[in-house]
């Protein structure tokens, strides 16, 4: 399961209802920051998340619309938080403009009092552990290093419960050594293989994100195929498909579409200009695929393999 936060649904500047482009994704004991516009770090504040263990920053691309929040962002972390360590992951030129603003504005001649990991992306796994992988992977915007990322927990194989009760496989240890994949041998002796006691493949929760996309190919497909979850821009609707393709950005047709295609469960929209009317956008995008929402500022969703349900706001 991953919850998905966002702090900012505007493109290009912020309107009064919406910030710029920033997202909060949550997985166990991982905090990922998704894109930081101007206004993110109180955004963060205002959601209730607040700061703790935010230390992974992941850049769509360098469009000032989805970094210039890190400024103030990188300096209230390095003076009033306890991280030892923050981790920028983006393209090679969003993390030249990075740089000279962190390097260059925030901490000019000095070092600063966290350690900065700017990491270049690549297409392919960025980190993984045991229960996930994250990945980045090229798409076409204005200019170059623009990434999209995928969230994908791994296939699990469930414990059968009464086929170990039947082997006689004693409560403790071994139970969770089958768990693992292991053989154990039991006190008389027998061998006790995982497969015997563990159930079919059970796919994990696959999430995808993108951020600016002017162009939908085989390969954006592919990487998006049966996601449980699809959250992409839509900047614009089909009547300004021509806007939209001169300044490398998606329709809510497009976007649509994308996930009709790839046999999407829920698709997210968001990255709204302020041209549109909201259900404009809506109205486009649930005409070609019914299971779509358009993020607001603040909205709140779990995403499982059941797809993605947005999540009542407290009061």
């Amino acid at each position: 399961m991953f919850e998905l936060i966002f702090f900012g649904t505007s493109s290009s500047a912020p309107s009064a209802h919406r910030g710029l482009s920033s997202h909060m994704i949550l997985h166990r004991q991982y905090r990922f920051l998704l894109d930081c516009g101007e206004g993110t770090q109180r955004q963060i504040l205002r959601s209730g998340l607040g700061f703790k263990r935010l230390n992974k920053v992941l850049l769509t691309h360098g469009h000032l619309d989805h970094i210039l929040g890190l400024g103030g962002l990188v300096s209230t972390l390095s003076r009033w938080e306890s991280l030892e360590q923050l981790d920028i992951y983006g393209g090679r030129s969003t993390l030249s403009r990075v740089n000279n603003l962190l390097f260059k504005v925030v901490f000019p001649g000095a070092r600063p009092p966290l350690d900065i990991n700017l990491v270049k992306l690549e297409p392919g796994v960025i980190l993984e552990d045991d229960k996930f992988t994250l990945s980045a992977f090229p798409v076409s915007h204005r200019g170059s290093g623009n990434f999209g990322f995928v969230f994908q927990e791994k296939e699990h194989r469930p414990f059968l419960a009464e086929k170990a009760d039947a082997l006689g496989v004693p409560f403790g240890p071994e139970r969770g050594r089958l768990v693992q994949g292991e053989t154990v041998v039991l006190a008389d002796g027998r061998s006790i293989h995982p497969e015997e006691v563990l159930g079919d493949g059970i796919p994990g929760t696959k999430y995808v994100h993108i951020g600016d996309i002017g162009r939908i190919d085989d390969n954006i497909r592919a990487v998006c195929q049966d996601a449980d979850a699809l959250v992409i821009e839509s900047t614009y609707i089909e009547d300004e498909k021509e806007m939209a393709r001169q300044f490398g950005h998606m329709t809510a047709a497009g976007a649509a579409r994308l996930a009709r295609d790839a046999n999407i469960k829920s698709l997210i929209l968001t990255h709204l200009s302020r041209r549109y009317y909201e259900r404009d956008i809506r109205h486009e995008a649930r005409a070609i695929f019914p299971d779509t929402a358009v993020a607001r500022d603040f909205d709140h969703f779990q995403i499982t393999r059941d797809g993605a349900v947005r999540l009542k706001k407290k009061d």
